[in-house]
């Protein structure tokens, strides 16, 4: 059993990384083994995501008033995945439960100030990258301007 200052320590700790982060994922991990874990802290270490293990009771304890709404229900064990870009914890977590099929499961989160569901968090897990969306805006710019082009050239060849 942990001592109280151990646990007051605990707590302030959380609701520093609650504070700091521009994004949180709460994640059961039951049956995750510790090699999978390996591999996913490194993963999420490459994208710069931290993920920590928790008590629930000291989560709970150090989310309260940290975020508008109800907390979504944490059950199972529960770890968060935190970082300083509002989408990438959520795609990170996203990615390896699709590698690790039923591992992992998202439980909601905290994004822009207020607690979400699950669901919602898988929302913006499909959230494609910056640099997909830039692809995919460039593409639509370029394809009217194509067809265009093509619609002269066999103007051109009739003539």
């Amino acid at each position: 059993m942990l001592q109280k200052s151990k646990k007051e320590e605990m707590v302030k700790e959380l609701e520093e990384v609650i504070k700091k982060s521009e994004s949180l994922v709460f994640v059961n991990f039951h049956g995750l083994k510790v090699s999978d874990e390996t591999v996913l802290r490194r993963d999420l270490r490459k994208e710069g995501v931290n993920y920590k293990v928790s008590r629930k009771t000291l989560l709970a304890r150090a989310l309260q008033g940290k975020a508008e709404g109800v907390v979504p229900s944490l059950e199972g064990e529960v770890a968060i995945a935190y970082g300083g870009d509002e989408i990438i914890p959520a795609r990170e977590i996203y990615n390896f439960q699709k590698t690790h099929k039923g591992l992992l499961n998202i439980l909601g989160g905290i994004f822009k100030g207020k607690f979400v569901d699950g669901a919602y968090m898988l929302e913006i897990a499909t959230i494609p990258s910056k640099e997909v969306l830039l692809s995919k805006l460039a593409f639509l710019f370029k394809s009217p301007m194509q067809r265009f082009a093509i619609a002269l050239s066999e103007v051109a060849k009739t003539k």
